[in-house]
């Protein structure tokens, strides 16, 4: 399976790879431009960029990009600088 083909045109797009007891994984699409909105999480998440390229930004003034551990209820964004697919670990 390659991730790519798991979305479709869309800018932005997220879809579960895997649902187990305790843990949860989403493919995250974000193409160049296009941003992830405002959101934030009720748990501690791990975001992991595998193709292309994406900054994480937080209302604390966070910006990084590759691979980022996400804390619970703070209000993040992720914007796609090139096309780029993400896994988020939760």
């Amino acid at each position: 399976m390659n991730i790519r083909n798991l979305h479709d045109e869309r800018g932005v797009s997220a879809k579960p790879l895997s649902r187990t007891i305790g843990a949860n994984v989403v493919a995250i699409q974000i193409k160049k431009g296009e941003i992830l909105k405002e959101h934030s999480s009720k748990v501690r998440a791990v975001l992991l960029c595998v193709l292309g390229e994406a900054v994480y930004e937080d209302e604390r003034g966070a910006k990084v990009d590759l691979y980022y551990e996400i804390e619970p209820m703070v209000k993040h964004w992720v914007k796609g600088i090139l096309d780029s697919q993400l896994l988020l670990f939760r």
